[in-house]
């Protein structure tokens, strides 16, 4: 359970850092973050599953990039629905969902492993 919310966090403040980043996303503080990090990964989990299925084709033409375009357009989204954080336009979308996965990925592997934990 420890586990879960330490991600939930780090994908959170993950967030707070692409909108200090990439013009035109905000958000308007931590609490904002912490909502709009389970919105994205219950619209992830949904519609973004369906739609790489779907369009599995077109990502193997584009050699996995329109996974990015995908991802833009669920952190696109994903705005719609939290009050407080926004995303002006598909351009701060798809540069945001890359600087949210690379920022992801950076935080976690700074955090130790569940292995490293438990010793």
């Amino acid at each position: 359970m420890g586990r879960i919310l330490l991600n939930w966090l780090v994908s959170a403040v993950s967030l707070l850092i692409v909108a200090h980043i990439i013009p035109g996303i905000e958000i308007a503080g931590l609490f904002t973050a912490l909502i709009a990090a389970v919105v994205i990964g219950l619209v992830n989990a949904t519609l973004g599953l369906v739609l790489k299925i779907l369009t599995f084709p077109l990502t193997i033409v584009t050699l996995g990039i329109f996974w990015w375009v995908i991802n833009a357009l669920m952190l696109w989204l994903a705005s719609v629905f939290v009050p407080g954080f926004v995303v002006q336009g598909f351009f701060a979308a798809f540069f945001g969902a890359i600087v949210l996965a690379l920022m992801n990925m950076l935080l976690r592997w700074l955090l130790p492993s569940s292995d490293e934990a438990r010793d």
